[in-house]
């Protein structure tokens, strides 16, 4: 990338459970980075995605969003998971000069941000989009806001499984397991289920 432009990276996790928000996060790595840790978060396991978050959330600058279940309902699932996007690149606006200045950079502005996305949906940003399928498996900074996307959804679904225990969310994270599938029948929908989704 021309090296007057710095690129961010944006990706989404939760298209496709039953139940849930959907996740988002935008990220911008330093030229520091330590890549080699990084991957798309499908790819890592449980323990390796959340020492590589640990990693990303203390030396880039990320946003992260959430648009619940019930936005899904009102809007359908690709349009909150651009949402999702909108908002956690907002976020990492907002961060973007204290983190330049943390880091002795000059300020970054946006027209100087170039954004790629995984999938082939454009979400409305203020700076140039690039979308390109499987991109959370070629670009560290999609692979880094798989990530954080990935963790924070995994954890969000724990916390409810604790309210909702009878559902299993630790387990299968509102994802149509058959597990989820069978419970949602017998005992109905949980109150976080998207009910616009076939369970």
């Amino acid at each position: 990338m021309d090296s007057d432009f710095f690129e961010i990276g944006l990706d989404e996790a939760g298209r496709g459970p039953l139940a849930g928000p959907v996740s988002a996060s935008c990220v911008l790595l330093p030229k520091d980075f330590p890549v080699e840790i990084l991957n798309d978060s499908k790819k890592l396991s449980e323990k390796k995605r959340e020492s590589a978050e640990k990693i990303i959330l203390d030396k880039a600058c990320w946003g992260l969003a959430f648009v619940s279940h019930e936005e899904i309902d009102r809007i359908n699932i690709l349009q909150a998971s651009m949402k999702a996007m909108s908002l956690a690149y907002k976020m990492m606006l907002k961060k973007l000069p204290f983190w330049c200045k943390k880091n002795n950079f000059p300020f970054i502005l946006e027209d100087n941000l170039r954004a790629v996305v995984d999938g082939t949906s454009v979400p409305e940003l203020s700076c140039a989009v690039r979308c390109e399928p499987k991109a959370d498996a070629k670009y560290p900074a999609v692979m880094a806001a798989s990530i954080i996307a990935k963790v924070e959804r995994d954890k969000l679904m724990i916390q409810y499984d604790k309210d909702y225990p009878e559902y299993g969310y630790a387990r299968h994270k509102g994802y149509p397991t058959k597990a989820h599938r069978e419970i949602c029948h017998r005992i109905g929908p949980s109150p976080i289920q998207r009910l616009s989704f076939t369970y």
